[in-house]
């Protein structure tokens, strides 16, 4: 496993819905969502192998919670990883709803 000196960049799509870490141009991972209403129900991220402990994880989710706050919407953490890293970082908690059974039902019908 190799580092790379690039600097990572994440971009949100919302075609696909979800925020993309890129490095070099690649793909290295994502945090996918739905957006329910003013929430942004976060459900499932993900880092590439080839770019594992390279704290990308922790850019992405941050990046992805500041661009939710600066759009006026809120986090539902349904994902592990979110949640953890909520957990740890409070300057978020403001923004922040908790995960529901009304929320878990309204995602897995949003799912194909």
């Amino acid at each position: 496993m190799s580092q790379s000196s690039a600097v990572p960049s994440v971009q949100r799509s919302d075609t696909e819905q979800l925020y993309a870490i890129l490095v070099d141009g690649r793909r290295a991972g994502l945090t996918a969502y739905r957006d329910r209403g003013e929430q942004r129900v976060f459900f499932h991220t993900e880092i590439d192998d080839a770019f594992a402990s390279q704290g990308l994880a922790g850019e992405l989710v941050r990046q992805a919670l500041a661009d939710v706050r600066a759009s006026g919407k809120r986090i539902v953490p349904v994902c592990p990883y979110v949640a953890a890293y909520l957990k740890r970082h409070d300057d978020f908690a403001d923004i922040t709803d908790p995960v529901t059974p009304d929320v878990l039902g309204w995602l897995k019908e949003q799912m194909p």
